[in-house]
């Protein structure tokens, strides 16, 4: 048991790893909420606390997982100890921790958390619901992150907050591409600046929508369940547009790198606007758009996303073009096979590769997540989702 500091509440809390479980008198869907996977950001921990204890049992219709994320890093306050948590869960950098002989602070909580998350799914019936509690070092709307299935989307879509597509191709190793590839529906829900009270709120608000959306609470058994959906309404500024990242500025080893300050989450801004200072230099936006998490926080390895609105027929074309399997034809283009068609994993010559619009392979749920000497791949998260749990439920 760690103790867990809030500056907003000024308040201290004890925790373990497993925050709380609530298994109800009937059978459901599996709910698993995590908090602190970044141990400077414990308004999901509190928040989760809160909703929990609230919760009567036998209203339940399934299973309500509470989990700690970074122990170690909660308890000093801070984003991570050693190594980024959130930037470990590739099955690759999971094959070689557990080979080594001696691990750091976070690959230690990856290796618990890990054992955690394949208990839960052993011991408990689908439909999975994975959420990740997040908070952001700058002024923002609350919002949603999701890998681009449509499973991810249409659960997301009955929240009143934006949601930005594509944040996986620019990151490597987030806990919720991991379960992405297992096929399981995963959001991650940024709720305000980390030390905000609002942060804490609009995260006990969004639990409450996603164990009702989810069908493990009837909207009934949540007394202030419109309060709450009104509130995430209100706090997004009406703002429920989906959105895709364009850009990162990725901070590079010895970079020294500074947010200019006063820049806010959904932000627009104008290509040539002066954001940053890196190296003495400036850096302007390359691209129109909005600004998207910039860093105020000496930890961090992105220092500012630029994204841009999706137009609504786009992704319903999207959606139907999915849904008939056409990216069975890409491989009848030059310079385009399988790496792996059970993974959805296909492989792009460099050569021909300049030809292809990365926009089009975006419309098929193709992602850019591996460059070769030779070739790009490109993961399909729609191929790995495991639609037919889903398909029942009164969301899809």
């Amino acid at each position: 048991m760690i103790d867990v500091y809030s500056k907003a509440l000024k308040n201290k809390i004890k925790i373990n790893r497993i925050l709380g479980k609530i298994k109800g008198p009937t059978a459901g869907a599996t709910v698993v909420f995590f908090g602190g996977i970044h141990g400077n950001e414990t308004s999901g921990v509190f928040a989760l606390k809160d909703a929990l204890e609230g919760i009567n049992p036998a209203f339940v219709n399934g299973t309500i997982y509470g989990i700690s994320g970074n122990l170690n890093a909660l308890k000093k306050h801070q984003r991570y100890i050693d190594s980024d948590l959130n930037r470990l869960w590739t099955k690759e950098y999971i094959k070689v921790i557990k080979n080594k002989s001696t691990l750091n602070a976070d690959e230690t909580e990856l290796i618990e958390l890990f054992d955690i998350l394949n208990d839960i799914l052993k011991n408990n019936t689908p439909p999975f619901y994975f959420i990740d509690l997040h908070t952001t070092s700058s002024k923002t709307l609350p919002f949603i992150t999701i890998n681009d299935a449509l499973i991810n989307r249409k659960f997301s879509k009955q929240f009143p907050v934006p949601i930005v597509l594509g944040i996986e191709e620019y990151l490597n190793g987030p806990l919720l591409s991991y379960i992405n590839q297992l096929g399981y529906v995963s959001l991650g829900f940024e709720s305000g600046q980390h030390d905000d009270t609002s942060a804490i709120t609009n995260s006990i608000a969004f639990i409450y929508l996603a164990l009702v959306y989810s069908g493990v609470l009837e909207e009934e058994a949540v007394i202030n369940f419109s309060n709450f959906y009104e509130q995430l309404k209100t706090e997004a500024n009406n703002n429920s547009s989906v959105f895709e990242v364009v850009y990162l500025h990725k901070i590079e080893q010895n970079e020294t790198f500074n947010m200019i300050n006063g820049f806010k989450s959904f932000e627009k801004i104008k290509k040539g606007t002066k954001l940053a200072i890196s190296n003495k230099t400036e850096i302007k936006a390359p691209y129109k758009g909005s600004i998207f998490m910039p860093l105020y926080q000496q930890k961090g390895e992105e220092g500012f996303f630029i994204i841009k609105p999706i137009n609504p027929f786009i992704l319903k074309l999207s959606a139907i073009l999915r849904r008939v399997r056409i990216d069975n034809l890409l491989v009848l283009l030059p310079g385009i096979s399988w790496f792996n068609k059970k993974e959805g994993v296909l492989q792009v010559d460099l050569r021909v590769a300049k030809f292809y619009a990365k926009s089009f392979f975006h419309l098929l749920g193709y992602r850019n997540r591996q460059i070769i000497s030779t070739h790009l791949r490109l993961n399909n998260r729609e191929r790995v989702a495991k639609t037919f749990v889903y398909k029942k439920e009164p969301w899809y």
